[in-house]
């Protein structure tokens, strides 16, 4: 172990200024692992998960849904909740949806409907019928999903109601999407779950910044009260992030953890599916709030630049100073240290969430994420001009 003691700290600046802002950046994410996302890992139920049950209306935008329609009214017809409407939304659909609806409607006393038959210039379509919804609901409490998602089981809205209080006036759920076999699918999960780790620790932290309309429960005042949509009608999505960038507040929301208040959906199948739903999902972060665009900039920021310093700096340690192996050892020790410890919070964080990915993916996944971040960035910024469209 003589290499240690005799090593020379000024043989090659530009290797050890490598390592040393790969120590910076992994650094940066040990703070997120260890003082946000571990919020998540250590998060246990509460004891009163169904103390309270507010009449609620469940809504359901629809734009040619009919198959999956079929299927998801008869699990929230049977919910078992005392008092609650559902509400669908049928926007624009030429699948015999309107039709059928109404015919569901003179059957199902808890069913209303709701039929857009044109596109408004001032709104985005999902936006205009969301609001139509919620502004015709008979209840205070509202609670959004897809015509493409699941609930567990019939305790579905009672446990996501059951979060409310005085304050709390915002439920953030979760919507993990159904195994499949396939790496798309694989990918899909794995990402799902990261976004959910981020939302809902830094809700636990006290920084809530969005939830996901396919499963997210709010107060219908709170949402007239910030003019609905009003800030972003024109942005394609941001119907869940950006309503809750604005309304969500730490003394007015959160979360629901229980398995049976996840609303499961049914992921894309092809890639360029899953490619036009990213781009439009991130083609709204660029809306939120300053201060949410900093934490999450850092955080997606410093899990690129781990791997890009890291990556260089194993090279030029192996291969072109193997005769001084403490640089390798600085650089594995570090790049390491922040492996186990991601690997380990993430995984408990994953059992938390409904085993969404295997433990032994996730280091893989953790790559895969960089390149994903990577691919995205540039695909983002070449297409920064075209339109996006819902549906």
């Amino acid at each position: 172990m003589n290499w240690i003691t005799t090593f020379n700290w000024t043989s090659h600046p530009f290797l050890l200024f490598l390592i040393g802002l790969l120590a910076v950046f992994v650094l940066v994410q040990l703070g997120y692992i260890l003082f946000v996302f571990n919020k998540l890992a250590a998060y246990r139920l509460p004891k009163n998960e169904t103390a309270t049950s507010p009449p609620v209306s469940v809504i359901v935008c629809a734009h040619n849904e009919l198959e999956n329609l079929r299927e998801l009214l008869p699990l929230l017809n049977t919910q078992n909740y005392a008092d609650f409407e559902v509400i669908i939304v049928n926007d624009r659909s030429t699948d015999g949806s309107e039709a059928w609806l109404n015919a569901e409607a003179q059957r199902e006393q808890k069913l209303r409907c709701f039929h857009v038959n044109q596109q408004h210039a001032h709104v985005t379509p999902k936006k205009y019928a969301l609001t139509t919804a919620i502004r015709q609901a008979k209840n205070e409490v509202v609670l959004l999903t897809d015509a493409d998602c699941r609930p567990v089981g019939d305790d579905w809205i009672a446990l996501m109601a059951g979060q409310l209080t005085a304050d709390k006036k915002i439920v953030l759920g979760f919507s993990p999407y159904y195994k499949q076999a396939g790496f798309l699918n694989r990918l899909i999960r794995f990402e799902t779950f990261y976004v959910a780790v981020q939302y809902l620790s830094l809700a636990l932290a006290k920084k809530p910044y969005m939830g996901v309309g396919r499963n997210l429960l709010y107060n219908k005042q709170l949402f007239l009260e910030n003019k609905g949509f009003y800030s972003h009608l024109n942005v394609l999505g941001g119907d869940d992030d950006l309503l809750m960038n604005e309304i969500a507040t730490p003394a007015n929301t959160t979360i629901s953890l229980h398995p049976d208040s996840f609303m499961y959906s049914k992921p894309k199948t092809t890639w360029g599916e899953w490619f036009t739903q990213k781009k439009r999902h991130l083609s709204v972060g660029k809306h939120y709030r300053w201060d949410n665009k900093l934490r999450l900039g850092l955080l997606s920021g410093s899990q690129v630049l781990v791997w890009l310093f890291f990556v260089p700096a194993l090279i030029l340690a192996a291969f072109l100073f193997p005769q001084e192996p403490v640089y390798l050892l600085m650089a594995s020790s570090i790049f390491g240290l922040r492996l186990l410890v991601q690997w380990l919070v993430l995984g408990l964080n994953s059992r938390k969430l409904g085993n969404s990915v295997g433990w032994f993916a996730i280091p893989f996944f953790d790559f895969i994420l960089f390149l994903y971040y990577i691919g995205m960035a540039i695909v983002m910024w070449l297409n920064r001009r075209k339109k996006m469209q819902w549906k």
